[in-house]
């Protein structure tokens, strides 16, 4: 018999000690969670917001075989629920860390294996916040690319980041930095833990045309109540 809880990996990493976790849930079966240290960055349990990430990113951009960037893997959602918009012709997920890759490639994420399969997706190992400073951009493959929508989730919140390098990105000057990385009409998303911040809301309507916070709400079944997080798009 299967254990009820079960660690898949664990890796020593620059950033932390990261690790891939499975539970057994009595109401929604098994459960993945991924910890940097002892901080719980990710859950299975709650992935509704990852994948709105995409969907309104995606629906802000219009056009058919649409070239996109997923900044931050994790468990796989929001890449997974691009790649179900059938214009998406490439998808480039770029992820910091090779250990977290390594756990989709060894396909120990039963919700994700399409990442692993489809031929429009490409994982990238990479400091998406440096790739954006750089003059390669996203696809070492094919310098100075530009893409129909960038979707990031790295830090929990524009105010609350992973590490301390990554809070220039949320600034004017960073922000426009990855914009010289999408096409006319391009469309910039982002996920946060945070409600809506009128700070970062002001950050983008310095560098894009349109930008809108979106609330998506799901029951947390652990808090026995509603939790929100946001989704900013920019265009």
């Amino acid at each position: 018999m299967r254990p009820l809880f079960e660690e898949l990996d664990s890796s020593d990493t620059p950033m932390g000690t990261i690790s891939l976790r499975r539970r057994t849930d009595p109401s929604r079966g098994d459960v993945y969670e991924v910890k940097l240290d002892d901080e719980f960055l990710m859950s299975s349990a709650f992935t509704v917001a990852e994948v709105e990430l995409a969907r309104r990113g995606l629906t802000a951009v219009e056009g058919t075989g649409l070239d996109v960037v997923v900044g931050g893997l994790g468990l796989g959602y929001t890449a997974v629920a691009a790649l179900e918009d059938p214009r998406v012709g490439s998808l480039v997920v770029v992820e910091a860390l090779d250990e977290v890759i390594g756990w989709h490639r060894r396909r120990l994420l039963p919700d994700a294996v399409a990442l692993a399969s489809d031929p429009r997706a490409r994982l990238v190992r990479g400091d998406v916040f440096a790739m954006a400073r750089g003059e390669v951009g996203f696809d070492p493959e094919a310098p100075g690319r530009r893409f129909d929508a960038v979707l990031l989730d790295v830090d929990h919140s524009p105010r609350n980041v992973l590490h301390p390098s990554h809070a220039p990105f949320y600034t004017a000057s960073g922000v426009r930095q990855l914009a010289r990385f999408l096409a006319p009409g391009g469309v910039f998303a982002l996920w946060s833990d945070d409600p809506p911040d009128e700070a970062f809301l002001r950050v983008l309507g310095e560098v894009f045309t349109t930008a809108t916070p979106h609330v998506v709400s799901f029951p947390n079944v652990h808090a026995g109540s509603e939790s929100s997080n946001t989704v900013y798009v920019a265009s």
